[in-house]
C-alpha cells in the first residue's frame, strides 16, 4: 500500500478490483471520512488534494476546527502481565510508562 501526503494529511493508495480504480482514504481521522479515487496515480493524487482542500474549506465556512490526523493520543490495551512488566521496567529505567512505551514504539518504527 502506498501513501500520499498533503497539508499534513496522509492518504492511502490502494487498487479496488471491483471498480478497476485506485482508491484511498485519509488516514488517522477519528470522526471524519475523506475518500478519493482516480484512474491513475496522478488523478488519484489530484482527487486526494481536492478532497483535503474541500474538507478544509467546508470546515472554514462552518466555523469548525478541522480534525487533525494522528492527534498523538491513543489507547493501548495489553494484558495485565505485560502492563505490569512494562511498568516495572519503566520504573527501573527511571522513566514514566508513557516514555517507556514511546521509546519502544520509536525503536520499532524508526
Amino acid at each position: 500500500m502506498g501513501k500520499l501526503s498533503y497539508k499534513g494529511y496522509i492518504g492511502s493508495v490502494e487498487y479496488d478490483d471491483s471498480v478497476n480504480k485506485l482508491v484511498g482514504k485519509v488516514l488517522g481521522m477519528k470522526h471524519t471520512l475523506i475518500l478519493y479515487e482516480g484512474n491513475a496515480l496522478d488523478s488519484l493524487k489530484k482527487d486526494f488534494e481536492e478532497a483535503v482542500d474541500d474538507y478544509l474549506e467546508e470546515c472554514k465556512a462552518n466555523n469548525i476546527v478541522p480534525e487533525k490526523p494522528f492527534s498523538g493520543k491513543t489507547v493501548i490495551r495489553m494484558g495485565a502481565e505485560l502492563h505490569q512488566a512494562a511498568t516495572l521496567k519503566a520504573k527501573d529505567l527511571g522513566i514514566s510508562l508513557n516514555d517507556f512505551i514511546k521509546r519502544a514504539i520509536s525503536t520499532a518504527v524508526l
